[in-house]
C-alpha cells in the first residue's frame, strides 16, 4: 500500500510538472522583453518556489537570475514528463479497452481471441508499463537533480559559511564558560564565603563563655550547606547522570519559590550534552521567571520529536525578557553549539515563552 502510495505521489508530482512547465514556458516568452526587471525576477522566484515544493526540496531561495535560468532548462524535462504520463494513459485505456472487447468475445482492432496473442500481448503490456513507470521516475530524478544543480547554494559558499557559524559557535562557547565561571565565583563570593566568615566568627564568640551562640552558629551552618548546594548544581547536576532529565527538573521546580507544572516526555534518554543543555536551559528560564518576571505560575515542556529535544517554557509574568541578557545569551550560545535553536518571545505585558530545539543525530 506504501508502494502504491508512494507511485501515486510520483506520477501526480511529473503530471503535474508538465503543467507548470507549459505555464512557465509561456511565462518566459511574455516576459522576455523584460528581462532584468524586478518585478519579473521575483515572479521567477515565486514559479522557483513552487517548484521547490512540488519536488520536496528545502533549498534557499535563488537570485532572480538563478530562477529565471532553471525555469527555461527544466522546461523540456517537464514537456518529456507529459509526454511519459500521456503514454501512459494511453497504455492504460488500450488495455482497458482491450479486455473488455474480448471479455465480450468481440474482436479488438481486427484481433480474435486466442491464448498465444493474448500471452503475447500480456508480457509486451507489462514490459512497456515498466519501461513507462521507469520514465516517470527517471523525469522526477532529473528534474530533483537539475534543482539542486541550479538552485542549491555553491559547495565552496556553503563550506566557508558553516564555517564562520563553527568560530562564532567557538568563541561564544568560550565566552559563555568565561561567564559562568566568573557567576560561580561570585556566588561563591557574596554568599557561601561570607556566611562561612560569620560562622566562624560565632564559634569563635561561643567559645569565649557565649555557648548561647552555638545554635545561631548551627544555623549559619545549614544555611551555607543549603547556598554549597545550590551553587554545586549551577555548576552541574549531579543528579542528572543518576535521575535523568525529567527527575533533574522536578528537583528544579521543587527549589522554586513558584508553582512549576513540568511534562517530560521523551522515549528514551538523549545524548548527555544534550540532556544537560535542556536541564540549564529549565533551569535559567525558571529562575529568570522567579526573580525578574513576578510570573505566579511557569509551565515546562519537555519532549522529543523528529530526532531532536523541544524545550518549552512558559511564565505568566510581565514579560520583556531579551534574547541577548546576559543568562539568556549564555543558553542561546550553549543551544548554537549543538546546531540547535534557541528563541525568546517576551512581548511586554507578557507571556514569556523560551523555546529551545537540541538535534539528537
Amino acid at each position: 500500500m506504501r508502494v502504491v502510495a508512494e507511485g501515486s505521489r510520483l506520477l501526480g508530482a511529473v503530471a503535474l510538472g508538465a503543467v507548470s512547465a507549459l505555464v512557465e514556458l509561456a511565462f518566459l516568452l511574455l516576459t522576455l522583453p523584460f528581462l532584468g526587471n524586478p518585478n519579473v525576477g521575483a515572479s521567477a522566484r515565486r514559479l522557483a518556489r513552487l517548484e521547490m515544493r512540488r519536488l520536496r526540496l528545502d533549498l534557499d531561495l535563488p537570485a532572480e537570475g538563478r530562477a529565471t535560468g532553471y525555469l527555461a532548462a527544466r522546461v523540456p524535462i517537464g514537456v518529456l514528463g507529459g509526454l511519459v504520463v500521456t503514454l501512459l494513459v494511453f497504455g492504460a485505456r488500450a488495455a482497458v479497452m482491450f479486455v473488455a472487447a474480448w471479455g465480450r468475445g468481440e474482436p479488438f482492432d481486427g484481433m480474435t481471441p486466442s491464448l498465444p496473442l493474448g500471452a503475447y500481448l500480456f508480457v509486451a503490456g507489462v514490459v512497456l508499463l515498466f519501461l513507462d513507470l521507469s520514465g516517470v521516475v527517471g523525469v522526477h530524478t532529473l528534474e530533483r537533480r537539475l534543482a539542486v544543480r541550479m538552485l542549491a547554494p555553491d559547495p565552496t559558499e556553503v563550506l566557508e559559511r558553516r564555517i564562520a557559524e563553527l568560530a562564532e559557535s567557538r568563541a561564544g562557547i568560550v565566552a559563555a564558560v568565561d561567564s559562568e565561571r566568573r557567576r560561580i565565583e561570585r556566588d561563591l563570593h557574596d554568599g557561601l564565603q561570607q556566611r562561612l566568615v560569620a560562622l566562624s566568627m560565632l564559634i569563635g564568640r561561643s567559645l569565649r563563655g557565649r555557648p548561647e551562640l552555638l545554635e545561631q552558629a548551627h544555623q549559619e551552618a545549614q544555611q551555607a550547606l543549603a547556598e554549597l548546594r545550590e551553587v554545586a548544581w549551577r555548576v552541574y547536576p549531579s543528579g542528572l547522570d543518576s535521575l535523568g532529565l525529567g527527575e533533574a527538573l522536578a528537583g528544579v521546580a521543587e527549589r522554586c519559590g513558584l508553582p512549576v507544572k513540568v511534562e517530560c516526555r521523551l522515549d528514551g534518554r538523549p545524548a548527555m550534552a544534550v540532556e544537560t543543555a535542556a536541564y540549564f536551559v529549565v533551569c535559567e528560564a525558571v529562575t529568570n521567571a522567579a526573580k525578574h518576571a513576578g510570573a505566579s505560575l511557569i509551565t515546562v515542556d519537555v519532549h522529543g520529536r523528529d530526532g531532536a529535544v523541544r524545550v518549552l517554557v512558559r511564565d505568566d509574568g510581565a514579560g520583556g525578557a531579551r534574547a541577548a541578557g546576559g543568562g539568556l545569551s549564555g543558553l542561546a550560545r550553549r543551544v548554537a553549539a549543538l546546531d540547535g535553536r534557541f528563541e525568546v518571545d517576551s512581548p511586554r505585558g507578557g507571556p514569556t515563552t523560551i523555546t529551545a530545539v537540541l538535534p539528537c543525530g
